[in-house]
């Protein structure tokens, strides 16, 4: 896959994955999203390692992140997708998603699918719809895979 790299002000975002902080990214996954509570690192490593990531970052820190799971050529999966809080409300998030949108790699898929509980808004601006006939899609669903049952 190929890496960009592109600023905007004084924030930038990446897609080399040698630049994320796998353990900032674990932290805010682990204990701060409604979808990843308590991920295993190893976890969060092998999601990183099989995507097409981007990394959000002011001067050296990292403040954002998404993934793309993708074949490259007709689907991918829009997952991952945060801005901390305190970076929140600067024009982050539609940077990230013009960012995504624009890369090389997931240019010409026929379908990108994501599934939010709070920012339909923000996906909205960038040509997400609801799924048209929901009831052809199926799915294998475990609710909570990262807490220990004893």
């Amino acid at each position: 896959m190929e890496i960009i790299t592109v600023k905007e002000g004084e924030y930038h975002i990446t897609s080399d994955k040698a630049r994320l902080d796998l353990h900032a990214i674990h932290d805010y996954l682990s204990k701060e999203s409604y979808w990843a509570q308590n991920i295993p690192f190893d976890t969060v490593q092998k999601s990183i390692s099989g995507a097409l990531c981007f990394g959000v970052f002011h001067e050296n820190k990292q403040v954002g992140f998404a993934r793309v799971i993708t074949d490259g050529a007709v689907f991918g999966y829009l997952a991952d997708v945060y801005i901390l809080t305190p970076y929140r409300g600067k024009g982050l998030s539609k940077f990230l998603m013009r960012t995504i949108l624009a890369h090389p790699d997931l240019q010409g898929l026929r379908r990108m699918l994501l599934v939010t509980s709070d920012a339909h808004g923000l996906y909205r601006q960038f040509g997400f719809t609801e799924v048209p006939n929901p009831e052809k899609f199926m799915q294998r669903h475990n609710p909570d895979p990262y807490t220990k049952k004893e």
